[in-house]
């Protein structure tokens, strides 16, 4: 559904609450998919585990999706392997067109924020998903 809703705005501008939107119905619906398929496989999982682990889930979902947007203007053609500004030469609505670059990454920034508060009160045994936040909102590629 995201990848529809990405093609048809493309030339089109969107609010900050409808690139979300499209967002988390792209590769982050796949990351918060996984995360759910391991959360029903965990004997005894309560409700309020489920619903820690989604919101963690949703937040790096969306984090994956805004550094891909902050990639698509610092990365570069070979570090991304598709040409750099692709997303700027199209005209799709990217978090950086609407609210600049500093603002995308502050925000993919608070995504990791809320990611990390999600598992607050986790063990270490949670430093795997708190390692793979940290990557998502570091990665180059």
């Amino acid at each position: 559904g995201g990848q529809a809703i990405d093609l048809a705005a493309t030339g089109q501008s969107l609010t900050l609450g409808q690139l979300e939107n499209m967002h988390n119905r792209k590769t982050g619906a796949l990351i918060r998919a996984s995360v759910q398929l391991g959360a029903f496989c965990k004997a005894g999982l309560v409700d309020d585990d489920f619903n820690k682990l989604d919101n963690y889930a949703k937040a790096i979902g969306l984090a994956f999706q805004i550094r891909d947007d902050i990639l698509d203007v610092e990365g570069s053609t070979k570090q991304l392997g598709k040409p750099q500004f692709a997303d700027l030469a199209q005209n799709k609505p990217t978090y950086t067109s609407l609210l600049g670059l500093q603002a995308a990454k502050e925000q993919a920034e608070r995504q990791h924020e809320m990611a990390l508060e999600a598992l607050a009160g986790y063990s270490a045994t949670a430093d795997l998903l708190r390692h793979l936040s940290e990557y998502i909102v570091s990665r180059n590629n």
